[in-house]
């Protein structure tokens, strides 16, 4: 039976719906502070399966080591965790004591437990500084003043540091780009809250004509058209990668081993700006905001460990992404 850590969240319930596809057992945990009991609902409508969820606070070790008593659990996706950049220079003790506290609980109630084998959601921003062609083995750029990014590096040398004394972890730590998009038929995505911490989820909202304009914080980074460039890859592309690691991961002995998994091309906000614009048939109204913000210019990882050691590539393209999530956005408006 497999964790999963925020399992209502975006990419908790999204990973949970794929591996009950392929016929895994799955138990959520989720405090439901940037999630909703719908995910739940829907994920138990499409898969007509009672699903185990247990509500809680994942840095309450206690109550998380009685969901360990309680399942034969022998897997667990780290999925919980605050993830907004810009949210964490407003809110740095939260963020710190939010992302650090919830790896160390987890780990402690594994270690606890006897469970060894963990996915670790982690991000491109682990590196630090801005770069095209980021590697696995390269340093971080501890410089950075994002809470987040300090969190997430922190975060990686906690995992780094428990497998040097308890070599028995099997440990896939997964550095994510920007996933966007949802399920095709539109009955499971990213719940939207009233304020979204998303890029993607506050320009739907003005294609909605549920907000007045987009704000944007910086035209004059260093890239192609002064707006930032990510590596956007559609949740189900990354899905698929996610569970060849888990199956390679089988037939692994002891490890700790980290990946990059993003898109290979780079899209700019404009260009993002301009794929909602063309998908919704809606004009999305510009606010540059006077705040300035430290921010990649460019981000993306190499993959030419990841492309080593599973077979996979990145099959949809950023309408399709834009689509997709358009489309649960418009069915979660409608009460669908």
């Amino acid at each position: 039976m497999i964790l999963i850590t925020g399992g209502l969240g975006y990419l908790g319930s999204h990973i949970a719906l794929y591996l009950m596809s392929k016929g895994h057992e799955v138990v959520l945990v989720d405090n439901l502070s940037h999630a909703s009991m719908q995910s739940l609902e829907r994920l138990e409508y499409i898969t007509k399966l009672y699903i185990p969820f247990m509500r809680l606070d994942v840095r309450n070790t206690p109550a998380l080591q009685k969901v360990f008593e309680q399942y034969p659990i022998d897997y667990v996706v780290h999925c919980a965790g605050f993830k907004s950049l810009s949210e964490s220079v407003h809110k740095p003790l939260e963020y710190y004591n939010n992302n650090l506290s919830c790896m160390m609980s987890v780990l402690r109630a594994m270690q606890r437990s006897g469970v060894r084998r963990l996915v670790n959601l982690s991000s491109l921003t682990v590196y630090g500084a801005s770069g095209k062609d980021w590697k696995e083995q390269d340093d971080f750029h501890y410089q950075h003043q994002i809470p987040y990014v300090r969190a997430q590096q922190n975060i990686e040398h906690i995992l780094q540091d428990t497998f040097q004394v308890d070599d028995y972890w099997q440990i896939l730590n997964l550095r994510l780009g920007n996933i966007i998009g949802a399920y095709h038929d539109g009955q499971l995505g990213e719940w939207t809250q009233h304020m979204p911490k998303s890029v993607i989820q506050s320009l739907l909202q003005v294609a909605a004509g549920q907000r007045e304009s987009f704000e944007l914080f910086n035209q004059h980074l260093d890239s192609e058209d002064g707006t930032a460039e990510r590596s956007y890859l559609h949740v189900l592309d990354m899905l698929d990668a996610l569970y060849k690691l888990m199956l390679w991961s089988n037939d692994q002995q002891n490890f700790l081993a980290s990946f990059n998994l993003c898109h290979p091309e780079l899209r700019s906000l404009n260009r993002l700006i301009e794929t909602v614009e063309d998908v919704t048939s809606a004009v999305i109204s510009i606010q540059e905001s006077t705040e300035r913000v430290q921010e990649f210019a460019q981000l993306n990882g190499d993959l030419e460990k990841l492309n080593n050691t599973i077979t996979w590539k990145a099959e949809r393209s950023l309408t399709q992404m834009v689509e997709d999530q358009w489309r649960y956005y418009q069915a979660s408006l409608n009460g669908m």
